[in-house]
């Protein structure tokens, strides 16, 4: 078996064997770290770049007139709120005169019966009362007739 190991020399230093892929390993890393490095700053340089192109002016002047036109959404809502308050209280007071005035209809109406019921009721009795007085004075002028009949035969 031989001895010979693969050497190799950077930097002033001889490397042999193992330390080789140690070596390798590590230059890797670096390169790879150096390259992520590269991009990160790349990216930032990017980014600087579009943040530096951003007019703060125009987004302030779109957010004022958004919150104009949210606070004139706000006053609308609530000038709708209000005209519908005023809407239902408006509803609510016609509905409270309206059954005012049917209970003083009902009353009125069942007053109105009691008083024609009490008129036919007096004039049923006017009619019984006549009716009565009638029959009873046909009555008398019959049994007189009758009675006349009967005392004096002969005469009819």
């Amino acid at each position: 078996m031989s001895d010979q190991q693969t050497e190799f020399e950077f930097g002033g230093m001889k490397f042999k064997g193992g330390k080789i892929f140690v070596l390798m390993t590590a230059l890797s890393s670096l390169g790879a770290a150096t390259w992520g490095v590269f991009e990160f700053y790349k990216d930032y340089t990017d980014m600087k770049a579009v943040i530096s192109k951003i007019d703060t002016k125009q987004i302030d002047s779109q957010q004022k007139q958004m919150m104009i036109k949210l606070d004139e959404a706000i006053e609308y809502t609530r000038d709708i709120k209000s005209g519908l308050r005023d809407d239902i209280l408006r509803i609510e007071q016609q509905s409270d005169r309206t059954e005012d005035l049917v209970r003083d209809t009902i009353g009125d109406v069942r007053t109105m019966i009691d008083d024609a019921e009490l008129r036919f009721e007096t004039k049923r009795e006017q009619l019984r009362t006549s009716n009565n007085a009638d029959l009873k004075a046909l009555e008398d002028r019959l049994n007189k007739r009758v009675q006349r009949a009967l005392d004096n035969p002969l005469a009819n």
